[in-house]
């Protein structure tokens, strides 16, 4: 049975503002239904974010729900034009689970990034045979088209640093992914140094926690925490597992990452001593 259509980050702040609103209006789900010639299942799957909606019936709910804020209008009905928006990875969606493309919905759309990698570099400063490398041991079932579309995408996921609205990323790697020869010695070598070259704080910045460090708030495992603007203003904060990727909301949830985050920033190297480590690293490779 086919599963039900996953919410975008952009449909999910939509139909938990849209709620939000229903709420504070004091109208119930059957209300805003006959409103749009639904029904309330309708109402449900937009609010949970699982469907779109058109600029018609946004107007028409905010109407119902006594909201004439111009900018409130205007934000709502552009952030419902957005959530209808193909991604750019939409060619490649056959090939990618899921989880996997709400990940990428997050990631487009954030205006700060801050990312903890306890064991590989992430896709976002990955090179092309670091790639290769490390989707060719983890997608041992592949074919070698497949392969090269998965590499290929995370080589596009890049080009987020190329626009003029950038986002603000901050990565922090423990010291044991300097070490980890995924791909062999000068693939990691040649990882390194990009990660070397691409470091320019504050808009990318490159922190190591080193080994000497000892406990750190980390060590229970990798976590990105998404942060996006008006009209979404939302955080989400995303958890990688075995079988797939958790995401969280919640403030309480949110807070803690942030708190993590904060703390791993504080043990770890500042940016200009951990790119001095990976470069002595990386000249260690090559000899």
């Amino acid at each position: 049975m086919a599963g039900q259509p996953r919410p975008t980050v952009r449909r999910r702040r939509l139909g938990s503002e849209l709620r939000r609103l229903r709420e504070a209006a004091g109208i119930k789900m059957e209300q805003a239904a006959a409103r749009i010639d639904g029904d309330k299942p309708k109402i449900s799957r937009i609010e949970n974010g699982r469907i779109s909606v058109r600029r018609l019936e946004i107007e028409a709910l905010l109407d119902l729900y006594g909201v004439t804020d111009r900018r409130t209008v205007t934000s709502l009905v552009t952030l419902g034009k957005e959530s209808r928006r193909k991604s750019w990875w939409h060619q490649y969606g056959q090939n990618l689970t899921p989880d996997f493309q709400e990940w990428l919905d997050l990631e487009d759309d954030a205006v700060r990034i801050h990312s903890y990698q306890p064991l590989l570099v992430p896709g976002l400063l990955q090179t092309p045979a670091y790639a290769h490398a490390t989707i060719r041991s983890a997608e041992r079932s592949a074919t070698s088209d497949e392969v090269h579309d998965f590499v290929a995408t995370r080589m596009t996921r890049q080009a987020i640093f190329e626009r003029t609205n950038r986002p603000q990323y901050v990565c922090i790697l423990d010291e044991a992914v300097l070490h980890r020869e995924i791909g062999g010695p000068g693939v990691l070598a040649a990882q390194l140094q990009k990660l070397a070259e691409v470091a320019s704080p504050p808009e990318l910045t490159v922190q190591v926690v080193p080994f000497n460090q000892g406990w750190h708030a980390g060590l229970n495992g990798g976590f990105s925490l998404f942060t996006y603007p008006d009209p979404m203003d939302l955080d989400v904060v995303s958890v990688q597992y075995m079988d797939g990727m958790l995401y969280l909301e919640e403030d309480e949830s949110v807070e803690r990452y942030r708190m993590a985050f904060d703390q791993l920033r504080a043990s770890a190297l500042s940016s200009r001593q951990s790119i001095e480590l990976i470069s002595r690293l990386a000249r260690d490779l090559e000899r």
